[in-house]
């Protein structure tokens, strides 16, 4: 083991290994979701999205832990600003392929680029008593949720948290509300880092989280882009069945004019339809052709009349 690693505080890489294992279980569960292997929208909604928001306030919890444990006792600009820098080139990475991948969901202030902004921010805490560090943690938390502006909604605002409807994004993480767990994590870091510093010799060795802990910031930016190549692979060899995807979103469309008994009726026979002429496929992939949407409206005549 390197001088370097023995220096560090393994519980620390362990939790933030916890933290990437999680995450990256939850961009799988995302990905099936995206190539149509589970039910739409999963990944977003119910158990999975409070799953979600746990993964982020976990890292950003112990991003701030970690600011007061680099910086706290004396502040050490040079590492601070190579840190800081890492994190702003890995930020603007993320939102230029976000940019030519997902154009419709821009990933303009994620979790990365909040980590970078709190971070410098935090600087301004590391002289506050960490009861009061507390408190700016709860109250970040609690004022987005009450005060909303629709002058903050275009991108470069909607990063601070309080607009009212917010571009799509598939990593939105604004500074509001989730500076709160940094400062939190800063805050709880002031309060015991004392003692955690002397359960520091308890692991003599590295094991898989704690690797995965050291060298988060690869792990981070290589993980889904393995994931989401798997996944694709995997419809190559073997597609999802679309029916799914398609029953969801049909009877989701179809509840919002008429009740759930007859969308039921509605979706199914027009599912059955679809697959008897070859149109499932092709309306999943919006690659329907003129002829196809006469098709199309004749099936949903049909089925309506039921």
């Amino acid at each position: 083991m390197s001088e370097n690693a023995k220096r560090r505080i393994h519980a620390i890489d362990a939790a933030r290994g916890i933290a990437l294992v999680a995450m990256a279980v939850y961009h799988f569960t995302w990905d099936l979701d995206f190539f149509g292997y589970v039910r739409s929208g999963l990944a977003t909604t119910g158990g999975w999205a409070i799953f979600a928001h746990l993964i982020a306030g976990s890292f950003l919890f112990v991003a701030g832990y970690s600011l007061w444990m680099a910086q706290g006792t004396r502040l050490r600009m040079a590492s601070f600003l190579k840190r800081l820098g890492i994190l702003v080139l890995a930020s603007l990475a993320i939102t230029i392929v976000s940019w030519f991948t997902t154009p419709d969901a821009v990933i303009y202030f994620g979790i990365l680029h909040n980590i970078a902004v709190a971070s410098i921010i935090g600087l301004l805490f590391l002289r506050v008593p960490a009861l009061v560090t507390l408190a700016v943690a709860i109250a970040a938390v609690m004022l987005p949720h009450f005060v909303r502006f629709d002058v903050l909604d275009p991108r470069w605002l909607a990063w601070i948290g309080m607009a009212a409807h917010p571009p799509s994004s598939n990593d939105y993480v604004p500074l509001l509300p989730w500076i709160g767990p940094f400062l939190a994590g800063l805050a709880i870091s002031k309060l015991s880092l004392g003692w955690l510093k002397r359960q520091r010799q308890i692991p003599k060795g590295e094991n898989i989280l704690t690797f995965f802990g050291r060298h988060s910031l690869v792990f981070y930016l290589l993980h889904q882009p393995i994931l989401f190549g798997l996944v694709y692979g995997a419809t190559l060899v073997m597609p999802p069945d679309p029916s799914p995807a398609y029953l969801s979103s049909c009877q989701a469309s179809c509840e919002r004019t008429d009740d759930a008994a007859f969308c039921a009726s509605y979706c199914a026979c027009t599912l059955d339809t679809l697959k008897d002429e070859g149109l499932l496929g092709p309306l999943m992939r919006n690659q329907t052709t003129e002829q196809d949407a006469v098709a199309l409206g004749r099936i949903s005549m049909m089925c309506s009349s039921r």
